[in-house]
Order: structure tokens, then C-alpha cells, then sequence
């Protein structure tokens, strides 16, 4: 006869609220983990998609990612140059945020050069991008059909391809358009600022002395078309040829001193530490509330579970039942307890994880690593109603 089971079929039904709880607690502290590899995961998409060893950067900034960076186009010219790079591509990156069917409209658009660096990694539907303008690919979760229309800086883009979970490091969906497209959306006035800008450059040049009236009119437009060039990239990306060292071709750059060679790891560090730390540390704190609460409902339930059989324990003692027997009957119902419990909210996070409107990723080794946290509560939360159950003497079997 196995007394843990039999006592639990006595008391099921506070068992089994008990285990539901538990269960539902632990699915919690499961998705908060799985939220933190996911925000790891949408963090550093954009950048593992691209594949590049070197980010070239405007001088004094972090990147991309976490800064506003602006260079020249042509730069990429000077960096395909450098000996041991293989390849180098100019990038746009840029957050737009509109409206669409009545409804807030959030992605981020990335900008870049057909057959170079840091296009889609994968279409699952329709096909990439063929021509320099008007066409762009998103990713699955914008929700917008293969061949409907986006709006973009008084232009039509026609949905081409999709990707799937392609997202920045704040969650929003990512979307593709080549690079000049991107310029212009992000660095094009439209046509009232240009025609203010012109005006205020006119009067400018009409003060300066050693100009005529009719030279300043004449030039105007010239200098206003350099002035407004949009041929500006947010960084270029490089990759390097098989057996090129990297720190030499990164120091060769970074001797320019006008722009900052970052490698694929410090961008990757700039990412995780500076943008998800927080959230990480967040995370950690809540899971460990609440592993503690978990902990403590085990030790109440098990401590009053003990309490009922009291007198059943002495008479066990009375009778001649070892010790290791008792302890035994206590301490397999807080694993049990703590077994069903994990079973529940593995099979509840498993069915409603694709629902976040994050991503969660669940990684076996932390799922493992619970596991083993959650036995090592439920045989501390034990001692407690062992240790009750050790001072009960055998006479209080034959007590009134």
C-alpha cells in the first residue's frame, strides 16, 4: 500500500486545486523565461539576418540600433578597398509608424541594395524584390496579402514577399524596400519643404556680397540639389574574405577618423546589454517571486496535510513504523505535488506560447533547469511538515 497516494485520494480534491494553482504559476514563470530568450531572439534578428563581420558607423555613436547614425553612401566604395573585405553594402534602417484601416501601424523599414547585404534571409511567400522602386517585402505579421499596396512617402509599394518573425529589437515587425527607396522615405522633404528651403537658400546667397542677383538665382538650384542629397546610408556592413583578420582591417578603418568599425559581437553586446538588460533583470526578479510563493504554497499545503494526519501518524508510530516510512509519505506528495504542477504548466504555456504577442522562445535547458528547482522546493517545502511529523509522539494515538 503506498500511504502518500491513499492520503491524497482522501484529501483530492484540495490536491488537485492545489496542483492547479501551482500549475498555473509555474506556466508563468516558464513564459518569462521563454519571453527573455525571445526578446534576445527579436534583438539581434536583424543583425544575425544580415551576417556581416564589420558595422562601419558615424564616429562617437553605438550603431544603428541604438543611435542615430548618418553616413555618406560612397563610403562603401573606400571600405570594399580595404584588403580582406570581401563585400560591402550600404544599409537604411528606420522606425515609421502611421496609420492603416483606422488602426496605429508600427514597423521598421530597412533599406538595401539588391543582390548586396542585409536584404530578406528567407521569403516563405511570393518572391524578393526585382526592381529599384516601388516594391516591398513584409514580414508575416504586418497582415497585408501579396499584392496589396503600402503607402509610404506619397508613394505605392506593392507587397512583393513575405518574410516570417522578422522583427527589430523593440518587436515591430520588419519590412524591405530597396535602398534608394528607403532614402528617399527617410531623408527626402517633400515638396513644401523643398520649395521653403530653396526660397530661404535664395535669399542666402542673394546677401553675399561678391554675387550677383542674377548669379545667386542661377545657382540656387545646383546648390540646393547637392545640399538635399539623399544618398546617405544609417551604416555600411562588410564582410571579410576567408582567412582576412578582422581586428587589422577594423583598425585600418577606424585610423579614418570619421567613421567606427564595430565588430558582428559588439553590436551584438550593444543590443543585449544596453536594450534587454533591464527587461532581463525585470524577468529574473518576478520568476524568483514567484518560485518563492510556489515554494511557500507547497510548504502550507504539505504543513496542513500533515496537521489532518496527525493522530494517523502516531498511530503509525504506536504500531512500530520506521521513520524513513513516514517521512516517505510526506515527502513523495510534495514531489507529486510539484510534478503534476510542472506537468500543467508545461502543457499550458506548450498550447498558448504562439498567442504572446512577443515571442517566447522555450529552450529545453531552461526548461531542465526548473525541473530541477522546482524538486529542490518541493523537498524543502517538506522539512517542514517531516519536522512536524517527527515531534508527534506515539501515545497522542490513544489521546481523546
Amino acid at each position: 500500500m503506498n500511504l502518500a497516494l491513499r492520503d491524497i485520494r482522501h484529501h483530492r480534491s484540495r490536491f488537485i486545486q492545489t496542483c492547479l494553482g501551482l500549475g498555473l504559476l509555474l506556466g508563468v514563470v516558464m513564459s518569462m523565461g521563454g519571453i527573455y530568450r525571445g526578446l534576445f531572439t527579436d534583438a539581434t534578428a536583424v543583425l544575425n539576418a544580415t551576417a556581416a563581420d564589420l558595422w562601419v558607423v558615424q564616429q562617437d555613436t553605438s550603431g544603428p540600433f541604438a543611435a542615430t547614425s548618418r553616413i555618406p553612401e560612397e563610403i562603401k566604395y573606400r571600405i570594399k578597398a580595404v584588403p580582406g573585405v570581401e563585400q560591402a553594402s550600404a544599409l537604411s534602417f528606420q522606425n515609421i509608424q502611421s496609420e492603416r484601416h483606422g488602426k496605429p501601424f508600427r514597423f521598421f523599414l530597412v533599406g538595401y541594395e539588391l543582390g548586396g547585404m542585409g536584404g530578406p534571409p528567407e521569403i516563405v511567400a511570393g518572391r524578393p524584390i526585382g526592381q529599384k522602386h516601388y516594391e516591398i517585402v513584409v514580414d508575416r505579421a504586418m497582415k497585408i496579402a501579396l499584392g496589396d499596396q503600402l503607402r509610404l512617402a506619397g508613394d505605392d509599394y506593392t507587397v512583393v514577399g513575405h518574410t516570417a518573425r522578422m522583427v527589430s529589437s523593440a518587436g515591430d515587425p520588419v519590412a524591405y524596400v530597396t535602398l534608394a527607396d528607403a532614402q528617399k522615405i527617410q531623408f527626402k522633404d517633400d515638396n513644401n519643404a523643398i520649395r521653403n528651403s530653396r526660397e530661404k537658400l535664395a535669399g542666402q546667397l542673394s546677401r553675399l556680397p561678391f554675387l550677383a542677383p542674377n548669379q545667386a538665382s542661377q545657382l540656387t538650384p545646383q546648390i540646393a540639389t547637392i545640399v538635399g542629397s539623399t544618398h546617405i546610408a544609417n551604416t555600411v556592413v562588410a564582410r571579410l574574405a576567408p582567412g582576412a583578420d578582422l581586428a587589422q582591417v577594423q583598425d585600418r578603418i577606424n585610423r579614418w577618423n570619421h567613421f567606427r568599425p564595430l565588430t558582428g559581437k559588439d553590436q551584438e553586446r550593444i543590443l543585449t546589454e544596453g536594450m534587454i538588460k533591464k527587461a532581463k533583470m525585470q524577468l529574473g526578479l518576478f520568476r524568483a517571486i514567484l518560485l518563492i510563493i510556489s515554494g511557500v504554497i507547497i510548504s502550507l499545503i504539505i504543513y496542513t496535510m500533515t496537521l489532518d494526519k496527525l493522530r494517523v501518524i502516531a498511530t503509525l508510530k504506536l504500531i512500530g513504523t520506521r521513520n524513513r516510512v513516514i517521512v516517505g509519505l510526506i515527502l513523495q506528495q510534495s514531489l507529486l505535488m510539484g510534478l503534476i504542477a510542472y506537468i500543467i504548466g508545461f502543457t499550458l504555456i506548450g498550447l498558448t506560447h504562439d498567442k504572446f504577442p512577443r515571442r517566447v522562445d522555450l529552450v529545453a535547458i531552461d526548461l531542465q533547469l526548473l525541473f530541477g528547482i522546482v524538486i529542490l522546493i518541493c523537498i524543502g517545502a517538506s522539512l517542514v511538515g517531516i519536522r512536524k511529523a517527527m515531534r508527534v509522539e506515539p501515545a497522542e494515538a490513544l489521546g481523546g
